[in-house]
């Protein structure tokens, strides 16, 4: 039944819980990266709006100041109180520039630090332009980071005299941002907790039917197809299971179709070779007597003829199942098959005393291949033929209905049971009345025929009535006018010799007016 399937090494639930939690850890790390520079920018944003407006506030008493002093100097007293009340509402330190970049006055008063400093000449340029913003050490004047915004000073003409700059330290965002770390990461790591506990969940939901399946499945691998998968979803797990079903059905029938088929064929071989190998050493030891011998060469004779007819119907029937009988379709005479089949079967027409009907009937095309065609009428002519009874009639007829041909053989006799209707179809079954009557049959008959049609596009089926008739009748597709060629004179003479000979030869009798059934 083949090797035993081989367990996984990675489980599908290990795997999609590993790729599901990678996913889950990179979205919310991605998340908290974006969180981080999206407060980053806010809180920077914030404090440059606050130190804006704080500037504003001490640039307009400084332009306030140095206005009443004609715009020559500025009251260094009044303007450090004023600093120094502004700098302690946001934390932050206030003060005034010259030109040069030298600390002038400080909110810090004597305590600052800004005096031993003097701010670069690239730093008093970008003020000159407008407002100033920057998170630094405002050139090297701070040991670590300051948010620091600068405004220019200008005289009555508009030209820079100095500046005013609002700075406070950046530590502020630092212990932001870690609060913020915080928060999210107690927030983070409870979403990812139950996101493991619903993907957990989730997967082993999922995967259980897979399981299932994969179970079944390995039995399926060992021969097992009384197993059955249950459906339990109608998503994409569940159409699998239908699947799988379906295959194990079709598996299951295949698999008793193959065992029956190679019963009926280790069968059909055995019974003529043994037979044939007993007659042969009877007459080799002496047992058959001689004068015996030409009797029993001749059931030699004839059982070896059964075993050639029984390979040559399984060496059609695997060549059409399998799809290497290539045929092209082309309009075919039904007529004219069928009636140099009967040819044929001349001496046994002749010996039954059997009377033929409904040849009477102009020509009919269908599409098909002539030698498989011929091969389905030799079939259907060769049963009527057997069974028919002495002095029997043998009747053929002709419908033409959407687009089909129908060909129906009806042979009198004494029929087939009902109960046997449905089986005649079927690989080496004979029905009870042909096992007593056809010992040389095999059963293959009629199966290559119905597997003949089904190739060709057509259908069989078989109506019987025991005691009085049995009768087949095939469909095939009938070839439109349009694709008829017309008949020379030569082929319609010879088509009327034909029937005339089979005439002269068989006494057919023109058809009688259809009865109904």
């Amino acid at each position: 039944m083949g090797e035993p399937a081989k367990k996984p090494s990675q489980s599908l639930f290990g795997k999609y819980f590993r790729y599901t939690a990678l996913v889950l850890f990179l979205s919310l790390t991605f998340l908290g990266v974006a969180l981080l520079v999206f407060a980053t920018q806010y809180f920077k944003q914030d404090k440059y709006d606050l130190l804006s407006n704080n500037v504003n506030q001490a640039m307009g008493v400084t332009v306030a100041n140095y206005k009443r002093n004609n715009y020559l100097f500025v009251n260094s007293d009044t303007l450090t109180q004023v600093y120094e009340v502004l700098g302690a509402t946001l934390e932050s330190n206030i003060f005034l520039v010259n030109i040069d970049g030298q600390t002038l006055l400080c909110s810090e008063g004597d305590n600052c630090d800004h005096t031993n400093h003097t701010i670069s000449s690239s730093v008093m340029r970008k003020v000159s332009g407008g407002e100033y913003k920057e998170m630094g050490n405002l050139s090297n004047v701070y040991h670590e980071q300051y948010f620091t915004v600068g405004q220019p000073l200008l005289d009555p003409n508009g030209k820079m005299v100095g500046a005013v700059f609002v700075s406070t330290s950046a530590r502020s965002l630092n212990e932001f941002l870690v609060e913020i770390l915080k928060l999210y990461g107690i927030s983070a790591l409870l979403a990812l907790l139950a996101a493991v506990l619903l993907t957990g969940f989730s997967t082993t939901k999922m995967v259980r039917p897979l399981q299932r399946i994969a179970s079944v499945t390995d039995r399926f691998a060992h021969g097992d197809f009384t197993q059955r998968i249950p459906v339990e979803s109608d998503d994409e797990i569940g159409h699998l299971a239908t699947s799988l079903n379906s295959m194990a059905s079709y598996l299951s029938a295949s698999e008793a179709s193959r065992r029956s088929f190679v019963s009926n064929v280790s069968h059909e071989l055995k019974t003529p070779m043994t037979s044939i190998s007993g007659f042969v050493d009877g007459i080799l030891d002496g047992t058959i007597p001689e004068e015996k011998h030409n009797h029993y060469l001749q059931i030699v004779s004839d059982e070896t003829k059964r075993l050639s007819r029984l390979v040559r119907s399984m060496l059609s029937l695997s060549r059409i199942e399998a799809g290497e009988m290539k045929y092209t379709p082309q309009p075919v005479d039904l007529t004219d098959i069928l009636l140099r089949t009967l040819f044929t079967f001349e001496p046994r027409i002749e010996e039954k005393n059997l009377e033929i009907l409904g040849l009477d009937t102009e020509r009919t095309m269908v599409w098909g291949d002539s030698d498989l065609v011929h091969q389905v009428l030799y079939n259907l002519v060769e049963n009527a033929v057997k069974f028919v009874n002495e002095n029997g009639t043998i009747q053929f007829s002709f419908q033409r209905r959407n687009g089909m041909i129908y060909t129906t053989v009806k042979n009198t006799g004494e029929g087939i049971a009902q109960e046997e209707l449905p089986r005649l179809f079927e690989r080496f079954y004979k029905s009870d009345r042909s096992r007593g009557l056809d010992k040389s049959g095999v059963g293959l008959g009629l199966y290559i025929v119905k597997t003949i049609l089904g190739a060709l596009g057509g259908e069989i089926s078989v109506s019987s009535i025991v005691g009085e008739y049995c009768a087949f009748s095939f469909s095939l597709p009938e070839v439109p006018v349009s694709q008829t060629a017309v008949p020379t004179e030569a082929p319609k003479e010879s088509g009327n010799k034909l029937l005339k000979s089979v005439k002269r030869s068989l006494s057919i009798k023109k058809q009688p007016p259809a009865q109904k059934e």
